[in-house]
């Protein structure tokens, strides 16, 4: 049934990207081939086409962007500080600094085209101009015979931009797989752990003298496990684990109590009872001591915090446990009885 409906978010998923994405290509969003009109000035001295790589300010001018991407934005007026780039090949490209305050889609342009350094950058030319303009100190020509000129309006071209929506969900399900891969590897220590003390616990009979001592308190809360049951020893554990609040110690022992109470169960496609009982009271989350977590974020602060935390977690835990009770006892929430297996009728071999 999950798988049904993971398997369906993810194709409504696809389908508005797709949506979306042929949307922005037909209506040209981030006008991919289209050169913007920019302003380079150099920080320091004259704007030398010919350095491999010098300082500069860009200023781009918030009605030309407007009108060039058709919504309004807000930019920086002093301008922005950028790097420009000469290639081997004679190539000029412009890169705005790591991080840079750009708006909508700027923004959008950099995370597609520039995900790693997260700048914002393109290719620059400045159209062919009159060499007869006689003031050569602020005019420079290179081989190309074009030229450049301190303050003189300059064309941007980013790379294309496509199918950011669809981007981003791949990019979404690959970010998710590498932390579920994290996760899990950081688990297995921790489970490792956790798990072999509670095989000593067991194989030495701490686990049994749990039960024994602990299980009139508990076995109220869980009729249907019998008297001396592992299962009864796991479900403390669980909750000691929680109430101190060694999340990751509770986790194993939580998947051993259902585990142990699976095994009384006749219907392995439904939970039991007990078992609904003991998930309610997980997500409770019942805590006597501060989580480590909220320690390490708060400091010794959050000892301010202990009664709102006692109490806000004693009340989940008896709304918890009286929900269980009040729809365990309606019939729309009743599990079915298992049918006892149909008797197997032997008929005579008729060759005898």
């Amino acid at each position: 049934m999950f798988n049904k409906i993971w398997a369906g978010l993810i194709l409504v998923s696809l389908v508005f990207a797709l949506y979306y994405d042929g949307r922005d290509l037909a209506a040209d969003t981030y006008r991919n081939g289209q050169p913007l009109a920019v302003e380079i000035v150099p920080k320091v001295g004259m704007l030398n086409p010919v350095a491999s790589k010098q300082d500069v300010l860009v200023r781009i001018d918030s009605v030309a962007v407007a009108q060039h991407y058709g919504t309004s934005v807000a930019l920086d007026a002093e301008g922005y500080d950028g790097v420009l780039v000469r290639s081997e090949d004679g190539q000029l490209q412009l890169r705005f600094a790591k991080d840079a305050s750009l708006p909508e889609p700027l923004k959008t342009i950099v995370a597609v085209t520039s995900p790693r350094e997260k700048d914002l950058r393109g290719t620059v030319e400045w159209l062919p101009t009159s060499a007869a303009t006689g003031d050569s100190a602020a005019t420079a020509s290179d081989e190309l015979g074009l030229a450049y000129k301190a303050g003189e309006p300059a064309q941007l071209t980013f790379a294309p931009v496509r199918f950011v929506k669809l981007q981003a969900i791949t990019k979404a399900a690959f970010d998710f797989a590498e932390t579920a891969v994290t996760v899990a590897l950081g688990l297995i220590g921790v489970l490792a752990l956790w798990l072999g003390l509670l095989r000593i616990a067991e194989t030495s009979g701490v686990l049994t003298s749990l039960v024994r001592y602990t299980g009139p308190i508990i076995r109220p809360l869980f009729p249907g496990i019998p008297k001396d049951h592992p299962a009864l020893g796991l479900i403390i554990l669980n909750m000691t684990a929680n109430m101190l609040g060694l999340g990751n110690a509770a986790t194993p022992l939580g998947i051993k109590a259902m585990e142990a109470m699976q095994t009384l169960n006749d219907n392995p496609e439904e939970a039991t009872d007990d078992q609904v009982m003991f998930l309610a009271i997980n997500t409770a989350s019942v805590q006597l001591v501060p989580p480590v977590l909220l320690i390490a974020i708060i400091g010794l602060e959050v000892n301010k915090l202990i009664f709102p935390i006692l109490i806000v977690t004693g009340l989940s835990l008896v709304v918890a446990i009286v929900a269980v009770k009040l729809f365990g006892k309606m019939r729309r929430f009743q599990r079915e009885p298992v049918p006892p297996p149909a008797a197997v009728v032997e008929y005579p071999d008729a060759s005898a």
